[in-house]
């Protein structure tokens, strides 16, 4: 009996290491967040700078500019989130080989006829959910649900700017957003999580901070609540599909139906 016990105990004994491996946790997520914020947003200052050195401020009034800047900003902070991080760590702690594969950034294989018909579910799905929760916020006074969203281009443009505004905001973001956010962030704070908590609860909790930081970087309340039940949406294709295929199309779709509002009908003028 007397073994019996001290094995138990010894069995028993680590039970204390979970809370400060909880802690650590904790503490990288934070981090993942923050670095995440801080990419994107120093992506844009950086290349805003960048063309207004060489250009003038006035430049950011011709629709290629702002295509250009877009596309830079957007392609820079991939580079920030998804390169350097693995590579620092490589480097300084000898962890792995600095690199990433398109598994963990949710773009194994190719899109399939189940991402394709997941997209417009998940879109119908988003625009209930979206419309219940400005439909929430709007109780509050300082809420303007009807505030226009500066993406940067002006409302009435033409033959080759329509197209790079097309282009920027229907292929660039989408694509470039979901591999930041539910790509590689969703799949770095899950596996943090999901040996620490209970998997439903890793899932949520993941789907949760990662759609309340892609709401704040918008800037904006009203959009930032729109986006924030979009991601709510994306981040659930991204758990059901494995990959961010179905999250991509989605998106696509969601910024293509804006772009003809805005730029076609110009309902945003």
């Amino acid at each position: 009996m007397t073994k019996e016990l001290k094995k138990k105990k010894t069995k028993q004994a680590p039970k204390d290491l979970p809370k400060k491996q909880g802690w650590k946790v904790v503490w990288e997520i934070f981090l993942l967040l923050v670095w995440v914020g801080v990419a994107v947003v120093a992506s844009q200052f950086i290349v805003g700078i960048l063309i207004a050195l060489v250009a003038g401020t006035e430049a950011f009034d011709k629709p290629v500019v702002t295509a250009v800047f877009s596309a830079v900003s957007y392609s820079l902070a991939m580079f920030l989130v998804i390169f350097v991080p693995p590579r620092l760590l490589a480097k300084w702690r000898g962890m792995g080989s600095g690199t990433i594969s398109r598994e963990e950034l949710g773009l194994k294989g190719w899109p399939t006829w189940t991402d394709v018909g997941l997209a417009p579910v998940g879109f119908v799905v988003y625009l209930l959910l979206a419309a219940g929760l400005v439909a929430l916020f709007s109780l509050f006074p300082w809420f303007d649900a009807s505030e226009a969203q500066d993406v940067g281009f002006k409302t009435f443009i033409f033959g080759f700017d329509r197209l790079l505004a097309f282009f920027t905001l229907v292929v660039i973001a989408p694509i470039a957003e979901e591999v930041i956010f539910r790509g590689w962030l969703y799949q770095k704070i899950r596996s943090k999580l999901w040996n620490e908590v209970a998997h439903p609860a890793a899932i949520i909790i993941t789907t949760l901070l990662v759609s309340v930081l892609f709401g704040l970087i918008h800037a904006q309340w009203n959009v930032g609540v729109n986006v924030f039940a979009m991601s709510l949406v994306l981040c659930a294709l991204r758990e059901i599909t494995g990959t961010i295929y179905a999250g991509i199309l989605l998106h696509m779709l969601k910024n293509g139906v804006a772009f003809y509002l805005l730029y076609v009908l110009g309902m945003g003028a």
